[in-house]
């Protein structure tokens, strides 16, 4: 789903809390107040949502907790640009919500914040996507439960390419190629969002590298990386690349209102597409950098999070069973009437019938066969050193080799800090 209705930030812009982490850690650590107030009500469970883009959002979540017998549920919809902030924030006093939602990081379990769900999961855990229990797993235990897959890739206007004599691109080569054959003066022929922040992983993976390697060593510095940096900073300076969009990655509104050719987004947004453009649709996935690398769809998603520090924490995690692994009909609601999205429980991702056919089920197949998800030990600060990567290389001409190696002291130094 998209990350909000009236702000200007991208779904990951959420990733962005490290200091706020970082501060709940300390004062954990420290002894002092560390939210075990346990939610803001006084009488009830208190969540913590973002306000989501699409329509009916905000009142399903309501309703499902309205329905709710075990406990008053009250939701506190956080909208502007100040979802994490207010999250963290809150955190650190007796004002903290008892269950929030957020993506899966490691700092949350090592500070102690986020309470573990593994009694909760394991009855059910073989009819979850295993990528999802895997990203969400440290030393053996759970911590949180997913609620949707957000497959992110290529959305194109067919009658475009057609027009302008371009297949759908292969390779990065054939996307920054087609790009240029599509540029007029009215559209640009690709949009990559306005921050470029959405692109990283999928180019680092379709380069056929990772994030950190399965013994959370860096596996991102690759000749392929760098070669595909050098070629986002040819797309960057063409003239064919979209840039201050109106609205971000996130929002459909770029390819929708004629702005761009080929716009990178998530399937959440497919419905608002369909419904504008009809057939005139297509999907392809972050396609192959270099020689050995292979086609990417980034897997996005929200998460929901005990605060084991709440004095109702026993009472949030029976709220987050009965809601996020009991009741099968809201788990579908929420993934297929608000947008589309993958159920990440697998029976009732296969029952989907919104998901079998058309645009979606070449949706669902991409994210199959070229889906990667968030690694919980890929923190915040090494996020924010590959988007300095691009700031330097991508957006400033730097040497692609040069911005890599400051990458590796930041990533490095919080290797050592987490893993030893």
């Amino acid at each position: 789903m998209s990350a909000l209705s009236n702000g200007n930030w991208s779904r990951r812009s959420l990733l962005r809390a490290a200091t706020g982490l970082a501060a709940a850690g300390a004062l954990t650590a420290c002894g002092g107040n560390n939210g075990r107030g346990g939610g803001s009500s006084g009488d009830g469970l208190v969540q913590y949502f973002h306000a989501y883009g699409e329509a009916g959002t905000e009142q399903a979540i309501r309703r499902y907790a309205k329905a709710y017998r075990g406990a008053n549920v009250s939701t506190q919809w956080i909208t502007g640009s100040n979802f994490e902030s207010k999250l963290f924030a809150s955190l650190l006093t007796e004002k903290a919500p008892d269950l929030f939602e957020f993506h899966p990081q490691i700092q949350l379990v090592r500070s102690g914040q986020v309470a573990d769900l593994t009694d909760l999961v394991t009855p059910v855990k073989d009819d979850f996507n295993q990528a999802d229990i895997q990203s969400h797993t440290v030393d053996g235990k759970i911590y949180g439960v997913r609620m949707i897959d957000d497959p992110q890739f290529f959305f194109y206007r067919k009658s475009l390419l057609e027009k302008a004599g371009v297949g759908v691109p292969q390779t990065l080569d054939e996307l920054i190629e087609a790009a240029a054959r599509l540029t007029t003066d009215k559209v640009k022929g690709v949009y990559l969002g306005n921050t470029l922040h959405a692109v990283i992983r999928p180019l680092i993976w379709a380069a056929g590298a990772d994030t950190l390697d399965a013994d959370n060593r860096p596996a991102y510095h690759t000749d392929a990386v760098v070669g595909g940096i050098r070629q986002m900073r040819e797309l960057f300076t063409s003239g064919d690349l979209l840039l201050d969009a109106p609205a971000d990655y996130w929002d459909p509104s770029a390819l929708v209102q004629g702005l761009t050719a080929i716009q990178f987004c998530g399937m959440w947004a497919m419905p608002v597409m369909q419904k504008a453009l009809g057939d005139d649709l297509g999907v392809f996935p972050f396609p192959k950098v270099g020689d050995s690398g292979k086609p990417a769809v980034y897997n996005g998603g929200w998460s929901m999070f005990v605060n084991a520090k709440s004095e109702r924490a026993d009472e949030a995690k029976e709220y987050v069973k009965w809601l996020w692994i009991d009741q099968k009909e809201y788990q579908e609601d929420w993934a297929l009437s608000y947008g589309f999205h993958i159920p990440p429980r697998t029976s009732i991702a296969r029952s989907a019938e919104k998901l079998k056919s058309g645009l979606p089920a070449e949706g669902v197949q991409l994210f199959t066969e070229y889906g990667h998800f968030d690694n919980i030990g890929w923190t915040q600060a090494m996020i924010k050193a590959t988007e300095d990567v691009f700031a330097d290389a991508v957006r400033k001409g730097g040497d692609p080799e040069a911005a890599l190696d400051r990458c590796d002291k930041v990533v490095g130094a919080e290797l050592k800090k987490l893993f030893g």
